[in-house]
């Protein structure tokens, strides 16, 4: 079975060499440039060959920078929301504390991040990460750019300067910030011990208990409880991490307002968001929490270490 893997991958790579096999699924110009900037070549085509990940048929978007409606974080300051909140604050004490004692973050901040981004772990996400990734990673490739400049074209056939100067510069961005992050998974995958496929978050590629994205683990992730890994499935080690980002971006105790907005700014560019987030935060601690009961159900850190350890295993089986 393994053998069989092995040639299945290398007839792969000799037909993507070769320039008369012509297109690989759409994938090319995120192939080439990913094997260019030091990834191996078997591990990227293993990848996109992978019958998980679609061919990429375009990615359309706007010359206009996409806004948060405040709307959408309306239900995280509801009575029933605070009160969770406060249950995952309690819940997780030690573990807040420990990271909030260790960087200078404070824990409530922490906690009211970790219920708006995961509900406290229970929605950490089921998309495939790397696809959703790679996809914005691809905004800027040439027949991708020239079909949305199509989309905008006006009657003359083509769309006005300004709009087209902002289509580029859209392109520019996405590829920017999210080429690095397809480029970071192969690492992050590598440090799990899984294949890049394998990891599931959120439709806009983040994963974990704080919805960290790859790069972002590779430069702030802490292995808090001294198991020798990092897990964003883990509160200790998530909780460490998401401080330890807080203070690489300028948090420190006694912060003003307007500084504290400025740093959650940096976990995520939406006014909506930094708002929710810190008017929870000032909430957590303003009334007694009831101590939830515990359930015979396994928690979401033993279900990620178990479908962690099943992808392990069938691994070694192909």
């Amino acid at each position: 079975m393994k053998r069989c893997g092995w040639v299945f991958t290398f007839l792969l790579l000799a037909l993507w060499v070769n320039p008369a096999h012509g297109d690989q699924q759409g994938w090319d110009y995120l192939m080439q440039r990913l094997v260019a900037d030091g990834v191996e070549r078997d591990r990227v085509v293993a990848a996109f060959a992978d019958w998980r990940v679609p061919p990429f048929v375009g990615l359309e978007f706007s010359p206009n920078t996409p806004h948060e409606a405040r709307s959408r974080y309306r239900r995280f300051l509801k009575p029933a929301s605070i009160a969770a909140a406060r249950r995952c604050r309690l819940d997780r004490a030690q573990q807040f504390e420990a990271a909030q004692e260790r960087y200078g973050v404070s824990a409530d901040v922490l906690a009211a991040i970790f219920y708006v981004e995961s509900g406290c772990g229970q929605n950490t996400g089921s998309s495939m990460i790397f696809y959703r990734l790679a996809r914005l990673a691809m905004a800027n490739e040439p027949e991708n750019l020239q079909r949305n400049l199509e989309r905008w074209a006006t009657d003359s056939g083509a769309p006005d300067p300004q709009t087209a100067a902002r289509l580029r510069a859209r392109a520019q961005y996405l590829e920017t910030t999210f080429y690095p992050e397809v480029r970071a998974l192969f690492d992050v995958a590598q440090r799990m011990g899984v294949r890049p496929l394998d990891i599931r978050g959120s439709g806009s590629g983040a994963f974990g208990y704080p919805q960290f994205l790859p790069r972002s683990y590779l430069a702030y992730g802490v292995d808090a409880n001294g198991d020798g890994q990092i897990s964003l499935y883990d509160t200790a080690d998530a909780a460490a991490s998401c401080a330890r980002y807080f203070a690489g971006h300028g948090w420190t105790p006694g912060l003003s307002q307007a500084q504290r907005r400025a740093a959650v700014w940096q976990y995520n560019h939406s006014d909506a968001y930094v708002d929710t987030v810190l008017t929870l935060a000032a909430r957590l601690g303003s009334a007694p929490v009831v101590q939830a009961k515990r359930s015979a159900r396994p928690s979401h850190h033993k279900r990620a270490q178990q479908s962690v350890a099943a992808n392990k295993k069938h691994k070694a089986k192909g």
